[in-house]
């Protein structure tokens, strides 16, 4: 175990990736790996070119995967084309264009670029696959808290998720949680689970992106600030 890449454990965390667990009847999981064969081998590039070492690494929780983003990618907060334009990493079966990637990649950049920020950084959910609920329109994108029902039913997998993402060799003493709504659940499963000792609350993305976009460069001050200061 001891001479295995950081990579080399979150790609073996991602290949193992299943839910069995029971959900309510609207709802269904995804699982990108198995839906798109591209996906495990861009997934696969990313984590080598980037997390091809033993450093320890501060964590930032979202919320689960969107089937535009990390649903398609493998890659937390990356679309195809992020993926492509950033990272050099091309997606032949798909394009995407995620709202919450444009977001992060703009703070990355300010960060001092992708090499410089996943070197420090490790970005998951707690839920780590795509949740959609199916509507008259047909299915879209749900969170795991959209729902009591399904929060409870997701809750152990969850705890199970996180503590998986830390012994990837993450640093517990402060995480960083996207979105407050997400950090209240989060918190709910810290106090039965014990996971980590402070959590700091930055807006989600999606959020800053369609709501306060006029702002955005304070978000992303406030971003690199807490993750500096850490």
């Amino acid at each position: 175990m001891k001479n295995k890449t950081f990579a080399d454990k979150v790609i073996e965390f991602n290949k193992n990736l299943h839910y069995s667990g029971s959900l309510p009847e609207d709802f269904q999981v995804l699982n990108p790996y198995l839906d798109n064969p591209e996906t495990m081998i861009v997934m696969q590039k990313f984590y080598h070119k980037y997390y091809n070492d033993f450093n320890r690494r501060k964590f930032i929780i979202g919320i689960n995967p969107s089937r535009h983003g990390a649903g398609v990618t493998g890659v937390p907060f990356t679309d195809t084309k992020r993926l492509e334009n950033v990272c050099g990493i091309t997606m032949k079966s798909a394009y995407t264009h995620e709202v919450s990637s444009v977001f992060m990649y703009d703070m990355i950049a300010q960060y001092g670029g992708a090499e410089e920020f996943y070197k420090n950084i490790y970005i998951n959910s707690p839920f780590p696959l795509a949740i959609v609920r199916k509507s008259k329109n047909g299915w879209l994108n749900a969170n795991y808290y959209d729902d009591k029902v399904l929060f409870n039913d997701v809750k152990d997998f969850m705890i199970e998720s996180l503590k998986k993402h830390i012994s990837l060799d993450l640093d517990t003493t402060e995480v960083f949680v996207l979105g407050k709504k997400n950090a209240d659940f989060i918190s709910k499963l810290n106090q039965e689970a014990h996971l980590f000792k402070k959590m700091t609350v930055l807006e989600h993305p999606r959020y800053i992106q369609q709501y306060k976009s006029k702002e955005k460069q304070l978000y992303i001050d406030k971003y690199i600030l807490a993750l500096n200061n850490s």
